[in-house]
C-alpha cells in the first residue's frame, strides 16, 4: 500500500521557523529539516521533526538537489518550504525539479531579487525610487547624469540592509565597481531618498492579501546596520493615513509579482522631499529582528504557525480563514549588547510583553491599547538601551543569524 503520510521538507540555512514546524506537527503533518551542519545540535524542536538532516554551508544549487533526491528515494514530500530568504532560490528549484507545487524560480525571483521586483512594480505602475542596472555603463551614464546623486549601491539578492554601499559622486561609483569585479552585475543603482521607512507584514491566500499589519521603524535599518543605534519599530496608528495607504499599496502590490499563497514582508518609505509612498522591496519571508513576535503582540496572530496552516490547507484542499485578530499597538527595541547576557530586569513597565533571550543583544516588546503608549515607551528605552547596552561592530558582508 502507498504511504499516504504527508510531508513537508523545510530548508534553513539559518536557526528560525520553529513555530512553522511545530504547527505543521500539531496539524498532522511530518516535517524533515534540512538545515546546514552548524545548526545541527540548534534549538529545534525535534519534538516535532521527523527527521533533521544537515548539508555542508554553501552548496551549489545542484548539490542541494543531489542531497534531496537521495533523501526522496525513501519518502515523499507534498511541499518544500524555505523558512529563510536565503534559501527561497533553492527550494524552487526544487519544486520544478519534483513537480512539488509551489512557487517556481521565476516568481521567487520577484521576492528575491531587488531589480526583479523593482522593475515588475514599476511596470505595475506602482512607485519606486529611480533605478539603474549595473550591467550597461552607457545606460549607467545616462542615468548618473540624469539622476542627481547620492545614490545606494544595492547587492541585488541580500536581506535588509546587508551590503548596501552609499555613492556621493560617479567617480566614487566606478571606483566600487572596479572594486566588485565580476559581481557588480549582481548589483544595482539606486536613488538615496530620505524619508520614513515602514514595514508591512502580510498574509496571501489566493493570491489576495487577507491579513496586513503596518509598523514604522524608528531609524531606518540601513542606517542602524552601517552606523549602529538601537533598532526600534511600533504599529502604525490605525485611523492614520500612513495605515490607510500603505494598506491600499500592499493589498495591491504584494500578491502582483505572483505570490498565490504565503507571508510577505515589504519596505516602504514615506519620501521626505514629497510625502508620497515608494516601494523599497519585498520578501516571501516572516520578517527578521523579532517582527514576528511584535506582530503577535499587536494582533495575537503568529506568522510562523498562519503560514502552516495556509499550507496545510492548501494541501488538502480545504480552506484558510484568518483567525480573529486584536486590534492593539506594539513596539520593540533591540540592540547589540556589550555584555553576553544583558540584565533588562529594571525595566518593568507593564506593558512589556517580550524579553528577547539571544547572545549579546538586549531586546523588548511592549503592548497598549494606546499607540501614544508604546511611542513612549519605545522612545524612552530606545535611549535607556543605548546608555546601558549599546555595543558597535562594522557591518556585516553576510548575514549572520
Amino acid at each position: 500500500m502507498a504511504d499516504v503520510t504527508e510531508r513537508f521538507l523545510c530548508i534553513a540555512s539559518y536557526e528560525k521557523g520553529q513555530e512553522f514546524l511545530r504547527q505543521c506537527a500539531e496539524m498532522g503533518v511530518k516535517p524533515t529539516l534540512l538545515t546546514v551542519e552548524k545548526l545541527r545540535d540548534a534549538d529545534w524542536p525535534r519534538d516535532a521533526l521527523e527527521d533533521i538532516t544537515t548539508m555542508p554551508a554553501d552548496l551549489t544549487r545542484e548539490q542541494v538537489i543531489n542531497t534531496v533526491a537521495w533523501m526522496v528515494r525513501g519518502r515523499r514530500f507534498h511541499r518544500v518550504i524555505a523558512l529563510d530568504e536565503f534559501d527561497l532560490e533553492s527550494a524552487a528549484a526544487l519544486r520544478e525539479h519534483m513537480r512539488i507545487p509551489g512557487m517556481g524560480i521565476t516568481t521567487s525571483g520577484y521576492y528575491r531579487d531587488k531589480l526583479a521586483m523593482r522593475t515588475a512594480a514599476r511596470e505595475s505602475g506602482f512607485l519606486v525610487p529611480p533605478f539603474c542596472p549595473v550591467l550597461n555603463y552607457d545606460e549607467l551614464r545616462g542615468y548618473l547624469s540624469h539622476v542627481p546623486g547620492p545614490w545606494l549601491l544595492k547587492p541585488r539578492s541580500e536581506a535588509s540592509a546587508l551590503g548596501i554601499r552609499k555613492i556621493e559622486e560617479p567617480e566614487q561609483l566606478w571606483r566600487n565597481l572596479d572594486e566588485l569585479g565580476d559581481r557588480q552585475s549582481y548589483f544595482l543603482l539606486e536613488k538615496f531618498i530620505p524619508g520614513d521607512i515602514f514595514h508591512v507584514d502580510s498574509i496571501v491566500s489566493k493570491s489576495k492579501v487577507i491579513f496586513s499589519v503596518v509598523h514604522q521603524y524608528g531609524r531606518p535599518p540601513m542606517q542602524v546596520m552601517h552606523e549602529g543605534g538601537v533598532f526600534t519599530t511600533r504599529t502604525v496608528e490605525r485611523a492614520s493615513r500612513e495605515w490607510r495607504e500603505l494598506s491600499i499599496f500592499n493589498a495591491e502590490l504584494a500578491p502582483s509579482l505572483g505570490m498565490v499563497r504565503g507571508i510577505t514582508h515589504a519596505e516602504y518609505i514615506r519620501a521626505h522631499a514629497d510625502g508620497r509612498f515608494y516601494f523599497l522591496e519585498i520578501a516571501a519571508r516572516v520578517g527578521g529582528a523579532f517582527i514576528a513576535d511584535l506582530v503577535e503582540a499587536a494582533t495575537g496572530l503568529n506568522l510562523w504557525r498562519e503560514w502552516a496552516k495556509i499550507e496545510v490547507a492548501y494541501l488538502r484542499g480545504q480552506k484558510y480563514t484568518v483567525p480573529e485578530t486584536r486590534k492593539e499597538y506594539a513596539g520593540s527595541a533591540l540592540c547589540l549588547a556589550t555584555t553576553a547576557e544583558p540584565d533588562t530586569s529594571a525595566f518593568d513597565a507593564p506593558e512589556i510583553v517580550y524579553r528577547m533571550k539571544k547572545h549579546h543583544h538586549a531586546g523588548l516588546i511592549v503592548r497598549s491599547p494606546e499607540s501614544e503608549r508604546v511611542r513612549i515607551l519605545v522612545e524612552e528605552y530606545s535611549r535607556e538601551f543605548a546608555r546601558r547596552f549599546l555595543a558597535s561592530m562594522p557591518a556585516p558582508e553576510k548575514p549572520t543569524a
